[in-house]
């Protein structure tokens, strides 16, 4: 039996800022689903489960929380799952609830996803001594900063490669009202002038820390067929995962990654990515990420990502956008972080993305990665329903 066509016929998100003092977390979720039943017309009777996902339980020191969150969430007396895959994990939640209705357990399914960072320390949280983890020299940026070196000798990228993508992301973020950091101010200098973090990642090039959700309405043809408002359609969707650390590992471009993309353009009918994908929203918590998915996901060959960047190819008016939301560089509720980019390519397919949209835009994918680069979760969406 084939699977049933999945749509996206709602979608929701928070405004996501430093810190939401006036609502719980119970009252920051609802708000992005109720958002997402508007944009769908529905209510919550007509939801038959929620899945919902968010980043490690100690960053606000709720464990969880999925069971006090029920009631916000119209889930009291319906099937309830959690889903936690580090950074990846808002991607991944999204699968988790699509393959619910590809599978015709369910019809219709909300999928949520959120943090509230104010509530918690994540840098010092993934900063834990030896001997319970590696040290990861005050927080993910000093995990990854010996990776993007690995990238610049393998490459021979100039250093100006990541201060231009931050002064893109930033710009674009400009253009959209759910962004975190809108810096009116920015120019490239301005980037290329803040302050070593990890080196070679500055402050500028690095992602704030977000309170914010994002939830959708994942829904089967007849539900589509309901809707008043054009509706994203899965073309492919997958999950990849391998061990933080083995002999081999590639930590420029994980293997998971390579073929959790290939999965994805396998059940898309994908033969060209850089052909035949109009743009991407994808993971890039510190800068130096873009030319590296790019190469990791298929866009370009091994070294030669960064020319995309530099050739101004990844810009909102280029050849293959990447980030026009503002992207993890703008916004960072890490849980909710990899749905955003899910929501985002669903947004630009349905036309329905505002200042940000790409004109033409059919074929969209949303990328997420989380851990030490070893979870992975992506989707591929468009504006026709796929022909099985």
């Amino acid at each position: 039996m084939s699977k049933e066509p999945v749509a996206v016929t709602g979608i929701g998100q928070t405004k996501h800022v430093a810190a939401r003092r006036d609502v719980s977390i119970a009252g920051l979720v609802r708000e992005a689903a109720r958002r997402a039943l508007d944009d769908a017309e529905l209510d919550w009777a007509d939801i038959d489960a929620v899945v919902i996902g968010k980043a490690p339980d100690f960053f606000e020191g709720v464990m969880m929380p999925e069971l006090y969150l029920a009631d916000a969430l119209g889930a009291v007396g319906k099937p309830m799952l959690r889903v936690h895959t580090a950074g990846s994990v808002g991607g991944s939640t999204a699968l988790v609830a699509a393959n619910l209705v590809a599978a015709r357990v369910h019809s219709t399914v909300l999928t949520l996803a959120f943090e509230k960072q104010s509530e918690s320390n994540a840098m010092w949280g993934l900063s834990l001594p030896i001997p319970f983890q590696q040290p990861l020299l005050a927080g993910a940026g000093g995990f990854f900063a010996p990776h993007v070196r690995a990238y610049m000798r393998r490459s021979g990228a100039p250093d100006t490669v990541g201060s231009l993508v931050a002064y893109k992301d930033r710009r674009n973020a400009l253009k959209n009202p759910y962004a975190h950091l809108h810096e009116h101010d920015i120019t490239l200098e301005k980037v290329q002038a803040s302050p070593m973090l990890w080196d070679p990642i500055r402050y500028s090039e690095t992602c704030p820390s977000s309170d914010g959700a994002c939830a959708m309405v994942l829904t089967d043809r007849a539900g589509a067929a309901r809707s008043t408002k054009p509706p994203a359609w899965m073309l492919g969707g997958a999950m990849r995962s391998e061990p933080t650390l083995f002999a081999g590992k590639d930590a420029v471009s994980p293997q998971a990654g390579k073929d959790c993309a290939a999965d994805v353009y396998r059940q898309a009918g994908i033969a060209d990515p850089r052909r035949d994908i109009d743009a991407v929203e994808m993971y890039v918590p510190f800068s130096w990420y873009e030319p590296m998915w790019l190469e990791n996901l298929g866009f370009a060959d091994e070294g030669e990502g960064w020319k995309l960047t530099e050739s101004g190819v990844t810009e909102l008016d280029g050849d293959l956008p990447v980030n026009m939301s503002g992207g993890v560089l703008s916004t960072n509720p890490i849980g909710a972080s990899g749905m955003i980019r899910f929501a985002e390519a669903a947004l630009q397919v349905r036309g329905q993305a505002g200042e940000h949209q790409v004109d033409g835009a059919r074929k969209v994918l949303g990328h997420a990665y989380g851990g030490g680069s070893q979870f992975f979760s992506m989707w591929l969406v468009g504006a026709t329903a796929p022909d099985n």
